[in-house]
């Protein structure tokens, strides 16, 4: 069953507070004779937000009570299955069953409840439990149309994060929308959290640089303690790697300012693959000052070091240090190299001979002949032949992307 990505959430803290919402909410001290104060501490929609207090602790990080969550979860359903039927009729108590679905509750609970006494939209209700049971295309359906902006925040950012999920492959653009308006409606949360770690990734494949570093920083400044930070980042690596956000050599300082954010080990991989995916479509600018930031953070005689000097020899060899560029390549430990790069280390090394071939005199005929001008230097065959490097490089890329580990 494809359970919301809430519910792994859900399963990961349990916050004291949670605790107390549960409790009875009758004073032990009160006299027997005197009634006990109504309270609402056992309304659904109390409940409800306690649970989502629950989840908001885990976007801040907090782990206290993670092995807790089962019973929290078994405590509400029991609660709901115990409440009087008439409780159902309050908006604010239907509202907090969809809420209770969307936030990992269990539709099992839900489906005992008497459904003609719960006062909710029968779409957001249908396509809740649809959603969470897993019959995606039955919960587009429901759920398509739906404006969470025009029904209550709480709801309505549970309801468009759910929708950014729906619709992230067929339609990336409405996806966007919808956990933009996720973002909006339930800020500091961990609707919010959720929203970005999604967005992230479909905004890299739309090619939306600034608004990728926007939604990265923004993480940053408010969920880098998340409990799914880990999530986040790998979201971010395939969305910049997947992508030629990171191609552009004006906005690689950019690059270098996000990356700054992650682990060394994380960082030294990202620059390795961006160098690599540069290389391959030519980008020879990106390919060296990512294999520089490799070169930096790599070690001593490991296969990282090898790699860097691989791609920030072929940069040299192939753009305006062509003798040290080359140099760099025949230097390299090929035992080292993945075997995905050999290939196209090899034909690397051979187009960078190709691109400076010796002229038929040879040097020593050259220097007892100088001519008396200066010969006109003609570029159309080197830039026939980078061109050519280029194209092979590419295709030599799809040869081999099969037999990648």
């Amino acid at each position: 069953m494809i359970r919301p990505l809430l519910c792994a959430g859900l399963l990961m803290a349990l916050p004291l507070t949670a605790a107390r919402v549960l409790a009875d909410p009758a004073p032990a001290s009160a006299p027997a004779s005197v009634p006990a104060p109504a309270s609402t501490a056992n309304e659904p929609y109390e409940l409800v937000r306690g649970l989502q207090a629950v989840q908001d602790g885990i976007a801040s990080g907090d782990t206290a009570a993670h092995g807790s969550h089962i019973a929290l979860i078994r405590q509400i359903g029991e609660k709901f299955l115990a409440a009087d039927a008439n409780v159902w009729s309050n908006p604010q108590n239907g509202q907090a069953v969809v809420i209770y679905l969307l936030s990992g509750g269990a539709p099992q609970v839900v489906r005992k409840l008497s459904r003609d006494k719960i006062n909710v939209d029968g779409h957001l209700f249908d396509g809740a439990l649809a959603y969470v049971e897993g019959r995606q295309d039955k919960a587009r359906e429901l759920l398509r149309d739906v404006k969470p902006r025009t029904i209550p925040s709480g709801l309505g950012g549970q309801v468009a994060l759910v929708q950014g999920a729906l619709f992230a492959r067929a339609e990336a653009s409405f996806a966007i929308e919808r956990l933009d308006d996720a973002r909006l409606l339930l800020p500091g949360t961990l609707v919010e959290e959720a929203a970005l770690r999604r967005e992230i990734l479909l905004v890299g494949q739309a090619e939306e640089f600034d608004k990728f570093e926007f939604l990265t920083l923004a993480y940053i400044r408010h969920y880098r303690n998340s409990i799914y930070a880990g999530d986040f980042w790998q979201r971010f690596s395939s969305g910049l790697t997947q992508s030629s956000l990171a191609l552009d050599e004006n906005r690689f300082a950019r690059i270098v300012t996000l990356l700054e954010q992650i682990d060394r080990a994380s960082r030294l991989k990202l620059y390795l693959v961006i160098a690599r995916s540069a290389m391959v479509r030519g980008r020879m600018a990106v390919t060296r000052l990512a294999g520089e930031r490799a070169l930096t953070l790599s070690a001593d005689a490991s296969v990282e070091r090898e790699r860097a000097h691989f791609f920030r020899g072929a940069s040299r060899a192939l753009t305006d240090e062509y003798d040290g560029g080359l140099a760099e390549l025949k230097a390299l430990d090929r035992s080292k190299l993945p075997e995905r790069d050999v290939p196209l280390l090899n034909a690397t090394v051979q187009l960078a001979l190709d691109i400076r071939k010796p002229f038929a005199g040879g040097p020593a005929a050259a220097a007892e002949e100088p001519p008396v001008t200066p010969a006109r230097v003609d570029l159309a065959s080197s830039t026939a032949t980078l061109a050519r490097a280029q194209k092979q490089l590419g295709e030599l890329e799809l040869l081999t992307r099969d037999r990648r580990p």
